[in-house]
C-alpha cells in the first residue's frame, strides 16, 4: 500500500499531527528538518502554518513538500 497523509493539523512550533491512510496518526517536528534552500521560507512560523495536503503529502504555498514515507518514518 501507498501510504498518503489525509489529514493534517497544525499542533505549535514546527509540529504538524498526521493521520495516514493506514488509520495511523502521528506527529512530526519538523524544526530540525528544514534543510535545503526550499525549507528556508518555511523557518518564518508564519509560512511554515500555510501547509495544504497535496496529492498525499503536505505541500507549502511555495511548492516544499516531503516524501509521506519520510514523514511517517520521523513521526511519533
Amino acid at each position: 500500500m501507498f501510504l498518503e497523509i489525509t489529514k493534517a493539523q497544525y499542533l505549535d512550533n514546527y509540529r504538524i499531527k498526521l493521520l495516514f491512510n493506514n488509520g495511523i496518526a502521528k506527529t512530526v517536528d519538523l524544526a530540525n528538518e528544514l534543510t535545503g534552500s526550499a525549507f528556508v521560507p518555511l523557518k518564518n512560523i508564519d509560512n511554515f502554518k500555510k501547509f495544504n495536503i497535496k496529492y498525499n503529502t503536505i505541500e507549502w504555498e511555495n511548492g516544499a513538500d516531503y516524501a509521506p514515507e519520510y514523514l511517517y518514518k520521523i513521526g511519533v
